[in-house]
């Protein structure tokens, strides 16, 4: 049972604090007495409305985490905290995306291994290898294992990784609800993917097409558009001369791809540029392999381009997929999935010529078969001219290593808006209702909606989520086989709900027996699996159990936030609203944080792929966890940061004197005084300014939290910390501690009143950035855990008539006081025997007021004189005499004289 926070009571019991305060080893102390007293633990008896739910990104499992995990999702435990303070109970679940290519090409470095789906599966199987990066393993040299015994290595090295994750998140002291978690290959998370899918299909949202769609040759998978990745490429232009039927002449082309010529089409040009018109209707032949094509008009074609005349290959690129369907071109694929060129020569071909050339080609990659066409026309005289290097912008699979090619496959799809569809029963196209869900949902940055829309109005095709590869969500689909043989990929089968979920691979459709797999009259199971955005798409649904919980998913759904990285608004972001809008006809959260990146020194942004990540358990260790935090929130959402520990170092230094100060300022009245929170009783002008200002600060850092900018409340929170340490503390300490009965009890009560209330209050503001300290602070003096204590509240403190101006002014003038013997080079603690000070004569009355106290914090033991400011000049003469000028209030020391420092005891 956690911890329950009682309303604050006027006043605690006297501060029980150690001898000696420090930062170091407060994350294993408090992390295991958050876990012992489920600190976090979510009530999941609260209603919809007192709960704050979290969609939080699942981190994908395939190795370490990095600074750039480290730095958004403290941005996301922030708010968290911040949350559960103001009264929220927060469902903060954790997942683990484990499934996808991920994590197949690290158990495949990792172990050694590569699957051949035609090998049975072997019990007890052991690896060849276990552990290292596997760099040094050549795909050809990995051992070919079945499909199951690699999957069964793909759970196995997730878990191993989980564990390693979990450990990190717990040191950092994200605030999750460890009872809350998922995987995205889980039984719980298959189920939800499946349901969503088959229900997508009954509503005709899901769809299947032989098509032509990218595809990587290295993992052997078809690959969406959201995955894609423009990368500069090397190429060559060959310049090829294509022959007029008519006899009449030839036309010259420029290529980068003359390997694909033999699937030519058509050739295709500008309707507005005069130096084609004239050959519109016409046709020529394929130079090398004879192939009559039309020359035909198409806006898409760019004048400026090349010879300004380009031709279609079924597929070279986008570009060709477009004109092929928009000009009703005849398919004519030369292009395998392994990247090779097609072995039967193409009936279109006819030509004796032609039919040589493709046959010496065939087999071969495109970089050979490239080679052989480049020879061979260059030798008949159709190559004009040597090939001219070029760069030019390639699509790659985002994690990819070669080009990406276009091939006609058979591939699911979801509907997202990027073809035309209207739903039944809407009155607007998808794309439009799916734009419209972006104007309704909150950015935080707001700058970030733009990405969104410019992502929907870009897209050009619909949702491919089948992927032809092995770990991962099955397809939950079988298809009849006829009498024939033939499968009928029309026909296709489908579990029921409480079948779910199914492996078609292993698992038999009703009314079909084993025998029948594979078989005529039998059924065929669909091998492939789902894109693992098809399943982190429904991480609301799976964290809130969609399906198996539906008195949770009431509470928690839809959620309120989305946190995430920019990179993924057109993947994670935009395809979970496209299911949600599907499934609900809604948002799934009503807030989307954006984070940016984290650079490296040469400004670059880390990614594992370019191998300038900086691991952060080291850093956590080094620096310690409050302070790697307090290195994150300094940035806000939406803003890049550059990976600087001289940030942390900051960071460790606010830790380590929040808890001085705090055991400084509470312990003021002895060891057995309680400590008065009640701020009437607050009496003193300069007490009651300093509580003042914690007011202000207390509505700006609320008001910024609730509105997402937790850099702005921290700001707000350390400014007036430093100054109520550096200049309140110090005006008043003699007064609060009043050794010799200098001061009224009253005038002290009031200094330990507001030291007490001050403490209290910045130890809330600064929880959920310092965790582990601000814990510490707070169990010396307070039952509970500060992080389920309520927010601070400004009304609170709206009854305390004082004025922030006198601490600023009592401020100005300490400050002054100090520069003079800093600028003397004597001790602090050498005293005045006399000063006057000049000011603004509006300020003197509160110089006046707080006289008192500034002359025992700047030990003036003679006169002290105030006077109003004549001038704003600095100069020092040989005399003792100075003018010290504070810019902000012109306040100065305008002479002084000083005695001699006490000697320091020696310790005994």
């Amino acid at each position: 049972m956690r911890d329950q926070f009682t309303p604050s009571p006027t006043s605690v019991p006297a501060p029980t604090v150690p001898d000696r305060v420090g930062a170091d080893g407060l994350e294993e102390k408090w992390g295991a007495r958050w876990d012992e007293q489920g600190t976090y633990a979510f009530d999941r008896t609260a209603t919809r409305e007192q709960v704050y739910s979290i969609d939080t990104p699942p981190p994908t499992v395939s190795g370490s985490l990095h600074v750039g995990h480290v730095f958004s999702y403290t941005h996301t435990d922030i708010v968290a905290r911040y949350q559960r303070m103001s009264g929220k109970e927060v469902f903060y679940p954790m997942g683990w995306d484990d499934n996808g290519l991920p994590t197949e090409r690290r158990v495949q470095n990792y172990y050694g291994v590569r699957v051949d789906p035609t090998l049975p599966y072997q019990p007890d199987f052991v690896p060849p290898h276990d552990g290292g990066d596997g760099r040094s393993i050549k795909a050809a040299d990995q051992l070919p294992i079945s499909r199951p015994n690699f999957i069964e290595l793909c759970q196995r090295l997730t878990k191993e990784d989980e564990v390693q994750f979990e450990a990190l998140w717990r040191r950092l002291g994200l605030s999750v609800d460890w009872e809350h978690h998922y995987q995205t290959i889980g039984a719980d998370a298959q189920k939800v993917a499946q349901a969503a899918f088959l229900r997508n299909l009954g509503r005709g949202e899901v769809y299947q097409a032989e098509a032509p769609g990218l595809w990587d040759v290295t993992f052997q998978t078809a690959v969406a558009q959201a995955e894609l990745e423009a990368r500069e490429y090397p190429g060559f232009y060959h310049s090829l001369a294509f022959h007029r039927t008519d006899g009449s002449g030839d036309v010259v082309i420029e290529t980068t791809r003359p390997e694909l010529l033999a699937a030519c089409c058509a050739l295709v040009a500008h309707p507005d540029d005069a130096r084609y018109q004239p050959l519109f209707g016409t046709t020529v032949t394929s130079p090398g392999f004879g192939v009559e094509v039309p020359v035909l008009p198409h806006p898409a074609a760019e004048m400026d381009k090349g010879a300004g005349i380009a031709m279609c290959c079924t597929f070279g690129d986008l570009t060709d997929v477009q004109w092929w369907r928009e000009l009703h071109l005849p398919l004519r694929s030369i292009l395998a999935k392994d990247g090779r060129i097609v072995a039967t020569t193409p009936d279109w071909i006819t030509s004796p010529e032609g039919r040589r050339l493709y046959a010496e080609m065939a087999g071969k990659t495109t970089f050979s078969a490239r080679k052989v066409v480049d020879e061979a026309l260059t030798a008949s005289g159709e190559e004009i001219g040597a090939p001219v290097p070029t760069k030019r912008m390639t699509n790659f699979f985002e994690k990819g290593d070669k080009p990406l090619e276009i091939v006609t496959s058979r591939q699911w799809y979801i509907r997202n808006g990027g073809r035309p569809y209207t739903r039944p029963g809407a009155s607007r196209d998808l794309r439009e209702e799916l734009l419209e869900r972006g104007r309704e949902l909150d950015f935080h940055p707001d700058f970030m909606r733009v990405r969104y829309d410019n992502w929907v109005k870009g897209l050009n095709t619909d949702w491919l989520v089948s992927r032809q590869r092995f770990f991962g969500v099955p397809l939950p689909l079988w298809y009849r086989i006829d009498e024939d043989g033939t499968v009928d990929h029309d026909a296709v089968i489908t579990p029921s709900p409480e079948q779910l979920p199914v492996d078609p691979t292993v698992d038999v459709p009703a009314g079909y027996t084993e025998d029948q797999r594979n078989r005529p009259g039998g059924f065929a199971p669909e091998v492939d699996i789902m894109d693992t955005w098809a399943t982190s798409s429904l991480s609301p649904q799976v964290a809130g159990k969609w399906l198996e919980d539906p008195d949770l998913f009431s509470r928690v759904y839809p959620m309120d936030l989305r946190p995430q990285g920019q990179d993924i608004i057109r993947t994670w972001l935009f395809s979970t609203v496209v299911r949600a809008h599907l499934e609900f006809d809604a948002l799934p959260w009503a807030h989307a944080a954006i984070s940016g990146w984290i650079l490296d020194p040469d400004h670059k942004k880390m990614s594992k792929s370019k191998g300038n990540v900086v691991t952060p358990m080291g850093l956590l260790e080094k620096h310690g966890s409050d302070a790697v935090r307090y290195w994150a929130a300094s940035a806000r959402l939406g803003t890049d940061a550059a990976f600087d520990e001289s940030q942390m170092k900051i960071g460790r230094r606010l830790a380590i004197k929040v808890l001085n100060a705090s055991k400084f300022a509470l312990t003021m009245g002895g060891e057995d005084t309680e400590l008065d929170l009640d701020p009437t009783h607050v009496t003193e002008a300069l007490d009651r300014s300093v509580l003042a200002e914690l007011r202000d600060v207390v509505a700006a850092a609320g008001q910024a939290l609730s509105a997402y900018d937790h850099t702005r409340a921290l700001e707000v929170t350390e400014t007036f910390f430093w100054t109520f340490c550096d200049d309140y503390l110090e005006l008043v300490k003699e007064r609060a501690y009043n050794r010799e009965g200098a001061w009224s009890e009253q005038a002290a009560h009031s200094a330990r009143t507001a030291l007490a209330v001050v403490v209290d209050t910045v130890v809330r503001l600064l929880a959920p950035y310092l965790p582990y300290a601000t814990e510490e602070v707070w169990s010396w003096y307070r039952t509970g855990s500060v992080h389920r204590a309520p927010w601070p509240d400004a009304a609170a403190l709206v009854g305390i008539e004082g004025d922030p101006e006198v601490l600023r002014t009592a401020s100005a003038a300490l400050v002054v006081l100090r520069r003079v013997k800093s600028e003397a080079k004597v001790s602090p603690r050498t005293p005045f025997l006399a000063v006057t000070v000049s000011a603004p004569e509006g300020a003197l009355p509160v110089l006046e007021e707080v006289s008192a106290d500034l002359r025992a914090a700047t030990k003036i033991e003679g006169e002290l004189t105030l006077v109003a400011a004549t001038s704003t000049a600095s100069a020092t003469d040989e005399g003792g005499t100075t003018e010290t000028v504070s810019s902000e209030s012109q306040t100065a020391v305008t002479a002084f004289e000083l005695g001699e420092a006490p000697a320091r005891r020696k310790k005994a």
